[in-house]
């Protein structure tokens, strides 16, 4: 079978779904919300701090052996588990939006921390759904087009939703992009539950063994190394975008343009490099892809710092625009590059008998710069300036490169890569 062939199947179409339903809330954290709050005036520093209600993103593995263990009567281990949460996240991501960020901000925060559990815990399930309905073979190319759905997904709440509340009240705004969890449960409800792995007998052997199985692979320090690389590998990146929708608006943007120049500007060549990272990953394994899309990812970083170099811009010109739209598609085709790998690797790493549990762990830490390093974001902008804020996340990119020295190196087995 081609590499095209592999493209268009049932199992790929069910990972455009999967990416769709487990981008749209996360980007409506990151995206939606700041712009909300920064729009009604809420001061950077707070901005920043929200990003802790994300605490659950690093913190799902404790739970995902729940999810392991236990199967929903009718739907099975893993549909019933996506069912239940996509659902209360259409209900909790319906209601957000009747709060007013001036006088219920402790509300705000509480509904969006159980909006990160809900999304998080949707996350756990598609993961370990996606690693089950996938042959070995089909990784690179399955997570490819699962992180390209995922960035399409940040359409709704970073383009759309931003348009929108130009024209209508934010509890509108918050309703219509709500509806976008609708596919998901179609899918949910459409797909069969996969087989592949019998599930733990008991709650402690879900929760032991995966830790257990992971260790004694290759020894502490082989899993010691695959921890730290997966903090690292994406550190920069993520803080690098962590106030990008503020950022704009304080480089003199509207919510409009944001929608449809930087937001657009952002997915499309996110799109294009997930696609042909994924095709290309076929071709050169996972290891290679990780050492040349992590170096555009890095380098791509530096777009952002010349643009705050800039400044602020008192009126808005077609150049203003294009600049914007290049810097922005040029961060977006590395993110895309890496994300791909990132996500493939840590696919290959984790055992098919403890899907959920292990992809958990490792998403997990994938989380932790977005979640703590970032929730710091916004008080580093106000003490060193935009520029240098950037030229800081550039180089807090380097550490997850040299690690790929240990954890894939360039010229390791083709066919092991893969």
């Amino acid at each position: 079978m081609t590499v095209w062939q592999q493209l268009f199947t049932r199992r790929m179409l069910i990972c455009v779904f999967t990416g769709f339903a487990s981008g749209l809330p996360l980007y409506l954290l990151f995206n939606l919300v700041p712009a909300w709050l920064r729009s009604e005036q809420v001061d950077l520093k707070t901005i920043g701090l929200f990003a802790l209600i994300q605490f659950p993103y690093t913190w799902k593995f404790l739970w995902s052996p729940l999810l392991d263990r236990y199967v929903v009567p009718a739907f099975g281990r893993r549909r019933g588990w996506m069912l239940i949460t996509q659902i209360a996240l259409l209900v909790v991501i319906s209601g957000m939006g009747a709060f007013s960020p001036q006088h219920d901000l402790g509300v705000i925060a509480w509904i969006a921390t159980l909006l990160a559990f809900l999304s998080a815990t949707q996350d756990i399930v598609l993961d370990a759904y996606r690693r089950e309905l996938l042959s070995d073979h089909e990784l690179g190319l399955g997570n490819a087009v699962h992180v390209n759905a995922y960035r399409i997904a940040g359409l709704v709440p970073g383009s759309l939703s931003l348009i929108l509340a130009d024209f209508l009240p934010w509890s509108t705004v918050f309703i219509v992009t709500a509806m976008f969890m609708l596919p998901g449960i179609f899918m949910t409800l459409t797909v069969t539950e996969p087989h592949r792995a019998t599930p733990p007998r008991t709650l402690r052997e879900a929760v032991v063994e995966p830790f257990h199985e992971f260790i004694t692979r290759k020894g502490w320090n082989s899993a010691l190394l695959i921890l730290a690389f997966l903090f690292f590998y994406k550190l920069g990146d993520s803080m690098c975008t962590a106030l990008a929708t503020p950022f704009y608006l304080d480089m003199g943007f509207s919510k409009t343009e944001i929608g449809l120049i930087a937001k657009n500007a952002g997915l499309w060549p996110a799109v294009i490099g997930g696609m042909l990272g994924g095709l290309w990953m076929v071709k050169i394994g996972i290891n290679r892809a990780l050492w040349l899309f992590g170096v555009v990812q890095v380098v791509s970083i530096f777009g952002f710092a010349w643009l705050a170099s800039v400044g602020h811009h008192v009126e808005i010109t077609s150049i203003e625009l294009a600049q914007l739209a290049f810097v922005i598609g040029l961060e977006a085709l590395g993110v895309g590059l890496g994300t791909v790998a990132f996500v493939a690797f840590i696919a290959r790493a984790t055992h098919p008998a403890y899907t959920a549990t292990q992809f958990a762990l490792f998403t997990s830490l994938m989380a932790v710069p977005r979640t703590f390093a970032n929730a710091a974001t916004g008080w580093l902008v106000e003490m060193f300036g935009w520029m240098e804020f950037f030229l800081l996340c550039a180089l807090l990119a380097l550490p997850g490169m040299l690690l790929l020295f240990k954890v894939a190196p360039w010229n390791a087995n083709q066919q092991s890569q893969k």
